[in-house]
């Protein structure tokens, strides 16, 4: 079954930022992870070609494969075999990753105000002075 063509516009969402901290792909992971679960990467929606991606991200085609891959694995994007790569249309898969993107986050963000001397309760505190604003 053929896909729409909803091909994904190089030169708008894809914007790549690296740290020096930790390997290139799996920053790459990350960040069109966000851009799937928050819906700049619509479901269905056709990936660029490795070699665009790798162009965009100034990387090896093989970094961008091997984020790719692991996206594949974590069934947010699937291969056409002649069409190319698309963002998965399981919502339900979507919503599901969006959650636990979250609660990584979270759990990062906790762990992070522990070492500067935060308990959750001051936390919380913080956190609902901040919505006020």
């Amino acid at each position: 079954m053929r896909q729409q063509n909803n091909t994904i516009n190089q030169g708008s969402e894809l914007n790549f930022n690296f740290d020096n901290e930790r390997p290139i792909y799996i920053q790459i992971v990350e960040q069109l992870e966000a851009m799937i679960i928050s819906g700049k990467l619509p479901p269905s929606s056709k990936l660029p070609s490795v070699r665009e991606l790798a162009a965009k991200a100034r990387v090896n085609p093989n970094t961008i494969q091997r984020a790719l891959l692991e996206l594949e694995r974590k069934n947010l994007i699937y291969t056409e075999r002649t069409n190319g790569k698309f963002v998965s249309k399981n919502l339900a898969r979507l919503v599901d990753s969006r959650e636990e993107y979250i609660k990584n986050r979270i759990a990062e963000f906790v762990i992070e105000m522990h070492t500067l001397g935060l308990d959750e309760r001051e936390l919380i505190r913080i956190i609902k002075e901040g919505k006020k604003s």
